[in-house]
């Protein structure tokens, strides 16, 4: 039973009886047999364990309604939910055939594995399908058995803790069924670690790739064989054809399981093993112990030690973002550059759960490479961030063209000046919070001082201290201080006067970057003030201290020969120099004690801990288009041409293909369909034998077992003036199907839904659904007015107060979102990113679907946005299945999904750059078959709402959630722990995992950082309005030269080693191995046919890598060489390069230019 408020009650049961109505619409209309099923293919799931039961029934029927749901239930009011050892407990008791009598035991124990997996998973992903492939027991040299558990690719999707545990699980089974350990030999020992190395060298690099020692010494102390199938074509390199591994082929799966799951998650699993190993006889896994001290014994060696723990006393640089640049894509900052991002703690009501903000002004400031949803690589706390805007933070500061220097503090004002901008001197504040770092398990570090912090120092200064007396000497509101830290302003005679009253450190408004300047050059500035008259109104500092004024982020106009500054500001330089106080000696280390000793009051240090960073994947708002845009599952052949267009087919009159065998027994007709066409009576399944080329009635003919297809000419004008005839529609200009489908029983759609899809311009997915892809972003909280919502309509979909309780009466206050309720874009500055557009074409898809096809009334009836507000979709992550009924409330101008965390995590994904798939309620109930699926492994299960869960519940989604803070001040503690560079768990601050199993855990999440607008900011990623690569590339070395913390060379030197370089030896090298292929009918081959044309069509024969394909990046590297200042290593390795291509290809004896070259 959830726990939660009447008014969460209420909305989930809203949710729910919503969805069990369009459940009935569906089921009403599947019963006619239009479709592969005659009900809706996607169950429903309560919790966990029904999602479980559900998603493994797939692949093993007989677990279902047997009582496995039921156990995990009674486990979990044992021992709690999510706990490893109902897992355990589940797998052995499977295993033992307590539901289910199997076969095997071979096949009890792999069945207990998935579900033991699935429940580690939460019942989302496919991992426990189409990742934990199979078990085997095999035989060991004294002739007893052992467990082999084999993994393949989509193991990634369950994460590294899982895919450990999923180990665990399997080694917790075969122990209570009495079989043995796995015994590895010396040499198979050696396999694992050649390829290891195979894997993340040749086919894919591993989030941490352990060294030898660590992989024999886990390899050999784990009970269980961990092995797979071949996921490449790449052999290993070495200790090939070994008695026991089956494959010389490289095994991604057992290598991502070994790597990023074992070696990775090793401490996560000593902890809980520490806890109740022992009483469930897993003791044996304390191995583990020993191998986290070997772990630290080997990565502590020389000088790149990790830990930053350990490294308390200094923060150090992290390269590992910037390794991995592409051409195009902007680096922002060197790691920990000053001048980069500054670090700052908070959460916004746009942020969290990877998650992170960026001042408006910032964003346009980067020539709009960064728009809302864009992804940036970061040097710490994680890997990676999506964006959003928040406008109460830090924004850049700049230097213009004439060189003056100046804040931006609005977005208008970066536009207005950012055609003058030469160089950008600070890009602004990125702001984490301090559940990211606790996620990520990071080192807090350092940050710049700041509002918030200064008013929590005030807070405990003015502890037992009559507040009134100091209120009395201001004219800020104390109150709205301590309400309001963030955007309250203090003036300077205020932040005076109560550093003086309380001697709190001066106010962040106040202060100057001082750690950026030598002593000597701080020296050098006091001694040219100490030399000017700044009694007078206009005093003009001498220009030799532009330089100095530009590292400290003062702003000033340059006027002639000399420096202007600002009144205000240039009181507020005298102020921290001590000018008013009378002069003092010059004495300190640094800068910044310099200056602390010269002035009345403390300074604190304005910068911290800078964050280096580049834009990873732009932001993403597009209806998804399987290759070839198909609008029907209706196979085309090649008769369909380049477009695979029913209409060219049509021309040709019939389709060769592989299409299924159903036979009417009432008029005799053979039909493609499950129900007659002509007749309307259900059709029965044929059978063709491949064997003996004949039609037969039965699974079985002459031996070989027969298949539900056959490969034959059908006649597609038949099916298209069917559909046209019975809809009354015309047949539009272009139709388009694919070329054969992949279904196991090659299983057709109706051709009237391709007809219908064509009409709506929508496209189909794999599973005959149709899908939209966004960007993932965060809100705990919107406004009405920026999501396009007005009052009434909130009040409707249940919005009836404010986060203050105040009833919700206008349109510009701030609502909590409900936990399933989401914001979609609606961009329209962007071809395809407006999802009002799509839901309205899938909308009236669906309806001319029930209309034409089914015979039933219209279900939507929308004709606007504005008819989509309360819309049902299912939310599905791409690596999953199962799927979560979402309600679209709004729609901001970005191209972000808005949704709560706790959506995020339940479809588990976080927002650190991740996307997401929405389907449609009704499409999906109406149109998804799990038998559309392809017949291959990855695309069984995967990106596929297999089970559906209507009712969110927070005890049931990804842990990652749990860490989101829900505060509205971080308490100076933090601070301090900070600077001391502390590890987050050594500070507590309330996060949702406080709240968990409490009616707070739906409501009441508080955020520090107030933003004005979502929609603030870039809507376009510049990346993805520029068409060239060419046009990429010179914007991202501009960038490169006008930000003073980027190192223009080192950016061209990484565009070229770790991008360009590798293209073009690459291509080169299959160049020279390359095949051919037809124009026509895209025939591959190895060696051209004798007679120049294609066997299959009689087409002209080409080659299928072209030369520009290998030359097209080396002229940009060449102009990289010329221009920027590369390694002379580098430079050598280029022309060796060009060499060897002009002897390839000859020296081109004219150049290509543009017209803008001319």
């Amino acid at each position: 039973m959830v726990v939660c408020s009447d008014k969460i009650k209420e909305y989930l049961d809203r949710l729910e009886k919503h969805t069990l109505e369009e459940y009935e619409v569906a089921e009403k209309a599947r019963k006619q047999g239009f479709d592969p099923e005659d009900k809706v293919d996607i169950p429903l799931a309560s919790d966990v364990a029904d999602r479980c039961e559900g998603i493994v029934g797939a692949v093993a029927p007989e677990i279902l309604n047997v009582g496995v749901a039921e156990r995990i239930r009674e486990l979990e009011k044992e021992y709690g939910s999510g706990d490893w050892r109902i897992a355990f407990f589940m797998a052995a008791d499977i295993a033992r055939n307590k539901f289910y009598e199997f076969k095997s035991l071979q096949k009890g124990l792999e069945v207990g594995v998935r579900i033991g997996l699935a429940y580690i998973t939460l019942g989302v992903t496919c991992a426990p399908l189409e990742g934990f492939i199979e078990l085997k027991l095999k035989k060991r040299l004294d002739g007893g058995d052992y467990c082999a558990v084999y993994y393949a690719g989509p193991v990634r999707s369950a994460g590294g803790t899982a895919a450990a545990v999923s180990v665990l699980i399997a080694d917790y089974a075969r122990k209570e069924l009495g079989i043995k350990d796995y015994d590895p030999q010396p040499v198979e020992l050696d396999r694992y670690f050649a390829e290891m190395v195979d894997y993340h060298e040749k086919v894919s690099r591993l989030q941490y790739n352990p060294t030898e020692e660590e992989i024999k010494f886990l390899v050999s102390h784990v009970p269980v064989e961990l092995n797979g199938d071949p996921t490449s074509t790449i052999e290993v390199s070495n200790f090939k054809r070994l008695d026991r591994v089956e494959t010389d082929l490289i095994r991604g799966g057992m290598c991502l399981v070994l790597g990023e799951g074992l070696s990775l998650k090793a401490k996560k699993i000593i902890v809980q093993i520490a806890k109740w190993g022992e009483s469930v006889g897993m003791g044996h896994w304390k191995f583990l112990e020993e191998f986290t001290e070997m772990q630290k014994r080997i990565h502590s060696q020389g000088a790149g030690v990790k830990n930053e723990a350990e490294n308390a006393s200094k923060v150090k640089p992290n390269t590992k973002f910037i390794d991995e640049l592409v051409a195009g894509r902007p680096v922002f900052s060197h790691p920990m550059r000053e001048g980069g991002f500054r670090l700052r703690y908070g959460r916004t009501r746009l942020s969290g759960l990877a998650a992170a903000n960026m001042h408006p002004a910032s964003m346009r400031i980067t020539d709009d490479f960064v728009a809302t949803g864009v992804q940036l690589k970061v040097e710490r706390p994680g890997k990676a961030c999506a964006i959003s805007p928040c406008d109460s933070i830090k924004g850049p500061f700049v230097k213009l063209k004439n060189g003056s220097v100046k804040w931006l503090n609005t977005e208008s004002e970066a536009l207005e000046f950012r055609s003058q901008v030469k160089e950008v001197l600070f890009i602004g504040d990125i702001l984490f919070c301090y559940g990211d770092f606790k996620e990520n398990g990071s080192m807090l570090v350092p940050p710049g001082y700041v509002q918030e912090w200064w008013v929590q120092e005030l807070k405990k200064a003015l502890i037992d201290k009559d507040l009134s007396n100091l209120q009395s000497k201001i004219s800020v509101s104390l109150d709205e201080l301590f309400r309001n830290p963030v955007v309250a302003k203090v003036s300077l005679d205020d932040a005076i006067i109560i550093s003086r009253e309380t001697s709190v450190p001066l106010h962040p408004d106040y202060i100057f970057f001082w750690k950026n300047i030598s002593a000597d050059k701080l020296r050098e500035l006091v001694s040219v003030f100490s030399g000017l008259d700044f009694s007078k109104s206009d005093v003009l500092i001498p220009g030799g201290v532009k330089r100095v004024l530009e590292d400290l982020y003062v702003p000033h106009e340059v006027r002639g020969d000399g420096l202007f500054v600002e009144k205000e500001v240039l009181r507020v330089l005298l102020v921290n120099l001590g000018f008013n106080n009378g002069f003092k000696e010059l004495i300190g280390e640094d800068s910044l004690e310099i200056v602390n000793n010269l002035c009345s009051f403390k300074i604190r240090d304005f910068g911290g801990v800078f964050i280096g960073s580049r834009m990873g994947r732009p932001e993403k708002a597009k209806m998804r288009h399987m290759t070839g845009s198909p609008q029907g599952l209706f196979p085309v052949g090649e008769e369909g041409g380049r477009l695979r267009s029913f209409n060219a087919a049509m021309e040709k009159g019939s389709v060769l293909a592989e299409f299924p065998l159903f036979h009417c027994d009432k008029c005799g007709s053979d039909t493609v369909y499950r129900r007659c066409e002509k007749c309307g009576e259900r059709a029965s399944q044929k059978f063709y034998c491949y064997s003996c080329k004949r039609v037969s009635d039965k699974l079985e003919c002459c031996g070989h077992k027969t298949k539900k297809y056959s490969k034959r000419s059908v006649d597609v004008n038949y099916y298209a003036r069917d559909a046209v005839s019975k809809s009354g529609l015309q047949l539009p200009n272009l139709v388009k199907g694919v070329r054969g489908v992949w279904d196991k029983d090659r299983l057709t759609e109706n051709f009237m839904k391709a007809l219908l899809r064509s009409k709506n311009n929508v496209y189909v997915n794999k599973d005959g659904t149709v899908r939209y892809d966004i960007i993932e972003t965060i809100s705990t909280h919107f406004t009405p007015e920026e999501i396009g919502l007005s009052v009434v309509k909130a009040q409707e979909l249940g919005y009836s107060h404010d986060v203050n309780g105040k009833p919700l009466v206008d349109e510009s206050q701030v609502v909590e979102i409900l936990p399933q309720d989401i914001i979609m874009p609606d961009c329209k500055e962007w071809d395809g990113a407006s999802c009002a557009d799509f839901l309205i074409k899938v909308c009236n898809f669906v309806d001319d679907e029930l209309k034409y096809l089914y015979g039933l009334s219209p279900y939507f009836n929308v004709s606007k946005k504005d008819d989509l507000f309360g819309l049902y979709v299912i939310s599905l992550a791409p690596h999953t299945s199962a799927g979560i009924v979402s309600r679209v409330i709004g729609f901001s101008k970005t191209q972000g999904f808005y949704a709560h965390p706790y959506l995020h995590a339940a479809c588990r994904r976080n927002a650190d750059g991740d996307e997401l798939g929405v389907i449609l309620l009704m499409d999906a109930l109406l149109n998804f078959s799990r038998q559309f699926l392809p017949d291959r492994r990855g695309g069984r299960t995967m990106d596929a709402p297999l089970v559906l869960s209507v009712k969110l519940d927070p005890l049931e989604i990804d842990s990652e959630a749990y860490n989101v803070d829900i505060v509205s001040e971080y308490p100076l503690e933090f601070y301090e722990a900070a600077c001391e560079c502390k590890m987050p768990w050594e500070v507590k601050i309330k996060r949702v995992e406080n709240v968990l199993n409490t009616p707070g855990q739906y409501e009441g999440l508080k955020y520090t950082h107030p933003t004005s607008s979502m929609n603030n900011g870039p809507l376009v990623s510049a990346y993805k309005t520029l068409e060239s690569m060419s046009d990429k590339m010179d914007a991202q070395l501009g960038l490169a030269i006008k930000f003073r913390c980027v190192d223009a060379d080192d950016v061209a030197r990484l565009i070229i080693e770790k991008h360009f370089l590798k293209d073009l030896k690459g291509n080169l090298r299959k160049y020279s191995s390359q095949g051919f292929r037809c124009v026509n009918c895209n025939e591959k081959y190895r060696r051209p046919p004798l007679s120049g044309k294609c066997n299959h069509c009689g087409g002209k024969i080409i080659l299928t890598i072209a030369e520009g394909s290998v030359k097209k990046y080396l002229e940009p590297c060449m102009k990289l060489k010329e221009n920027f200042n590369l390694p002379a290593y580098l430079q050598q390795d280029l022309l060796i390069l060009e060499r060897r291509i002009d002897g390839l290809f000859g020296k081109p004896l004219t150049k290509q230019v543009s017209l803008m070259d001319v």
